[in-house]
């Protein structure tokens, strides 16, 4: 280790003036603050053990690998994600009041929000039982069913849309016999609950299964054999391991959902006040040149997922802290 001691009673690493004052100020107190602090100001990976020698971190270059990854992350997610609301701050309050709460538009936040949420918890209960046929079951024909779970991943969100709204209409395949009952699916809202279910399955299905899969079924056993059902043996030993990963695919289902567009819009029929989501007034909005009032819908739509998101991982959290402490 060239250039740095490997003692702490060398003082040739200290000669630094602002790292010296606070080095001696903590260094009868704990070395684990002496390496935090020195790594800190000077940015060199440096470790202290308990015995006091100085050693360097076996993966340098922090600075450089965080500059990379903050300068990734802002043009891509942050400097974008601002602009939203730079290009709304076009308008006056009381212009983003009267856009993002017109008629019109709150009969979209009624139909986004309400279908995804619903098609969330379609999936967080289907996802969970074909998460749980594929773990824990053998038959034949197990791996085309498991490459059909990632199918809406692949699939364009426009083919999905033609695909549904073909089998779905009064004279498609499936939609024929719902007619006979009285059922109408194509350019309804029930029809933008399917395509909102249709695309949200494989994330609940991908968050729960590798879950299920390390799951130990000797808690099971041990649960069997002192007595328990198997209803009791789901509720008390598996379900709260699999909290975590159903929240985590139900926040990404929703989110998912929420954003869906391409999908929607050929099945949903586009009729204002009954069938018209967020994401097509938006799109309605750019194809008229109002950027500022497109931005400010944008940018309702982004406060809402992201609180939705804080909300789950703080249940995320919460959980965890609470089956740490059971």
């Amino acid at each position: 280790m060239r250039g740095y001691p490997t003692n702490l009673s060398s003082t040739n690493w200290l000669k630094k003036p602002r790292i010296k004052p606070l080095i001696h100020h903590f260094i009868a107190y704990n070395n684990y603050y002496i390496n935090r602090i020195y790594t800190i100001i000077s940015g060199r990976g440096l470790r202290i053990n308990k015995g006091g020698v100085v050693r360097r971190r076996v993966l340098p270059g922090f600075r450089l690998t965080l500059g990379f990854t903050m300068l990734y992350m802002s043009l891509l997610v942050l400097i974008p994600l601002m602009g939203v609301f730079v290009k709304s701050s076009e308008l006056t309050w009381d212009q983003v009041w009267s856009t993002v709460m017109a008629p019109r538009v709150m009969a979209s936040y009624r139909l986004s929000f309400g279908a995804s949420f619903l098609a969330a918890w379609v999936n967080l209960v289907f996802g969970l039982l074909v998460a749980w046929v594929l773990v824990r079951y053998e038959f034949a024909g197990k791996r085309l069913v498991d490459a059909l779970v990632d199918l809406p991943f692949a699939l364009p969100t426009a083919v999905a849309g033609i695909a549904l709204t073909s089998i779905y209409s009064e004279t498609g395949w499936i939609g024929q016999w719902l007619a006979l009952l009285g059922v109408q699916v194509a350019f309804t809202p029930l029809g933008v609950w399917l395509a909102l279910t249709f695309i949200g399955l494989p994330f609940v299905v991908r968050s729960v299964q590798p879950v299920l899969g390390d799951l130990d079924s000797e808690l099971e056993e041990a649960a069997a054999s002192l007595g328990s059902s198997r209803w009791q043996t789901f509720r008390r030993i598996i379900l709260p391991v699999l909290c975590p990963s159903l929240l985590t695919g139900f926040a990404l289902a929703f989110a998912r959902a929420l954003g869906e567009y391409g999908s929607v819009v050929f099945i949903s029929g586009n009729m204002p006040m009954r069938t018209e989501i967020t994401p097509l007034v938006i799109m309605t909005k750019l194809e008229q040149f109002d950027y500022a009032g497109a931005t400010a819908l944008a940018g309702v739509m982004l406060v809402a997922s992201f609180l939705m998101l804080l909300t789950i991982n703080f249940l995320q959290a919460w959980g965890g802290r609470y089956q740490t402490a059971a």
